[in-house]
């Protein structure tokens, strides 16, 4: 592989794109006595049930390990989408199918829920559907995107095309996929700009926000109350939420950290592009993924100035720019034209990862918990805080079906995945066979 040595743009950043708009920020106010409701984490889950709550009267106070909104929600690709993770993701083999139709049809809830607290919040997040593009890595794939697409049309009622590979240019500007299916219902929007407006709106609703104070093993009080310890200091509270999800630490929440794996995510962003070159690249400002098991996903800026590249560069975590590095050579051989385009931003974020491949809600150790979105987080996990909320204060008619009683944990593992190296060799190894005659 070529050395890309000379790729970085002069004002080059290991940091997020998405920060140039919307940074993270810092409040060292003294922490509360005590609170109705402690938040741990500041993602869009966390976010979203202090409101909810805040605006039902109660105290609530959100807590942090780094600066608010330093963590995965404003590190993602800020893809939006409702129930398609469950399908193309694998999560269908061996549910139940009743239950597999409600969590279908809660996945499709969260997409509506995002777009309706956008609308009607006038929520500043570059939310745009524009559909997605998924590429058949291997000839087989195809196929596979078909039968896939056919149940989403079916439980979801999306809008499916195919296009083969003679036809694949109309939607996206490579030769490498071998066809490929767009789903109309789906989009992307500005995370840093999203979570600002959430913490804007938490904030305008009487939640404190509380940034390195980073959160121990929850305990018991009297009178039925917790204590939440913190790197500050200690909170007493009625209810505990943690939404750490890729961040969920064992030295704070270990039942938690032992059922969800954080796995390392990466991205490069790169200098502004013509307008005519983009717009060549993917057609209609697309999301694009594809159907390798080491997958990649890429996307025009909200602005549609350049475009983002994510994926996970190796083995072994890296240094972001050394990954920039392994992300722009897979970046260019999908897209040739991009040789010689320089990178300005690289960063990283952790995805939260279940056995079961679905999100989970529920009660453990006393404490309330949304965590798990599979790499499928910004819907899910809004509108998780928000079922979350519901929950603690009684407003739901049902449990929601992300909300099990069964959330397996991982064999061998109670928060650092040793065993990450071996699928991830796994998955190129398989990769690298189902795609012969490159």
């Amino acid at each position: 592989m070529p050395r890309f040595d000379d790729i970085y743009a002069r004002d080059f950043k290991e940091a997020p794109y998405w920060w140039e708009a919307a940074e993270p920020e810092t409040n060292l106010d003294p922490l509360p006595e005590r609170a109705d409701v402690v938040v741990i984490g500041s993602g869009y889950a966390g976010l979203n049930a202090a409101t909810h709550l805040a605006r039902a009267g109660r105290s609530v106070v959100v807590v942090d390990g780094d600066r608010i909104g330093e963590g995965g929600s404003t590190r993602s690709g800020g893809m939006v989408s409702s129930g398609q993770k469950l399908v193309v993701g694998g999560a269908i083999k061996g549910i139940d199918p009743q239950l597999f139709s409600r969590l279908i049809g809660e996945s499709n809830e969260s997409f509506d829920y995002l777009k309706m607290l956008v609308r009607t919040e006038n929520l500043d997040a570059g939310l745009a559907l524009t559909g997605r593009f998924f590429g058949a890595h291997a000839a087989g794939d195809f196929d596979t995107l078909k039968r896939h697409g056919a149940l989403l049309a079916e439980k979801t009622g999306v809008n499916v095309h195919f296009f083969d590979r003679a036809g694949q240019r109309e939607v996206i500007g490579s030769d490498y996929y071998r066809g490929g299916m767009v789903i109309d219902e789906y989009g992307g929007l500005h995370p840093g700009k999203y979570h600002k407006a959430l913490r804007d709106r938490a904030r305008a609703a009487g939640v404190m926000l509380r940034s390195h104070a980073r959160a121990g093993i929850v305990q018991d009080g009297v009178n039925g109350e917790k204590i939440v310890p913190t790197a500050r200091g200690k909170i007493r509270a009625a209810h505990v939420v943690a939404a750490t999800n890729g961040y969920t630490a064992a030295d704070a929440t270990p039942g938690l950290a032992s059922r969800v794996v954080p796995v390392k995510s990466y991205q490069i962003a790169t200098e502004p592009l013509p307008a005519d070159l983009l717009a060549e690249l993917i057609p209609q400002a697309r999301m694009v993924s594809d159907t390798r098991r080491d997958l990649i996903y890429a996307r025009p800026s909200p602005d549609g100035s350049r475009l983002l590249f994510g994926s996970r560069p190796g083995v072994f975590d890296m240094p972001d720019k050394l990954a920039a590095k392994r992300l722009y050579a897979r970046m260019i051989t999908i897209w040739p034209q991009l040789a010689g385009v320089k990178i300005t931003h690289a960063w990283s974020g952790r995805v939260a990862m279940t056995v079961d491949k679905i999100a989970h809600m529920g009660e453990r150790d006393g404490t309330d918990f949304a965590v798990g979105c599979n790499g499928n987080g910004v819907a899910l996990m809004t509108y998780l805080g928000y079922q979350t909320a519901r929950k603690i204060l009684g407003e739901q008619n049902m449990p929601s079906a992300f909300d099990r009683e069964r959330f397996a944990a991982v064999p061998f593992y109670s928060g650092k995945p040793w065993f990450l190296p071996f699928f991830t060799t796994w998955y190129r190894l398989r990769d690298f066979i189902d795609r012969p005659g490159r």
